[in-house]
């Protein structure tokens, strides 16, 4: 059963411009290996961030370097949460995230449905990804 429903959209060029003026941003939302993507792909996993957090319908308990964007070989991303992010996930019952990201024509999108029921292949968290 779907239990939120987040979207997001953030201006690639606003974004950039937004870390050159104040970097220690970088450090206070990316995990460290995020931090090396060229900014567009940071501009997305910031959509990707704000868009669960509107699923989750808040950020109660929810650290932004706790939520990682990752990629599968295919190309699929999904999030890697670990700590009381995690914690925050599994206590409302939510057993997927499904995302997806886009960028073009200066944007980057997110979209992040929440599920609460069967887990769903390619949706883990760190514990469960080591």
């Amino acid at each position: 059963m779907i239990v939120g429903i987040g979207v997001d959209l953030v201006d690639i060029a606003r974004f950039e411009r937004t870390i050159e003026r104040t970097p220690r941003l970088i450090e206070r939302l990316f995990s460290g290996s995020e931090r090396t993507l060229k900014p567009h792909s940071l501009a997305a996993r910031y959509a990707a961030k704000e868009a669960l957090i509107k699923a989750l319908g808040g950020s109660d308990g929810v650290h932004w370097t706790e939520i990682e964007v990752a990629s599968e070989a295919s190309g699929r991303p999904h999030f890697m949460l670990t700590g009381s992010t995690a914690a925050v996930i599994a206590d409302r019952g939510i057993t997927a995230v499904h995302l997806s990201l886009s960028h073009d024509a200066g944007l980057a999108t997110a979209y992040v449905i929440a599920e609460s029921g069967g887990v769903v292949p390619g949706t883990t968290t760190a514990e469960e990804g080591s």
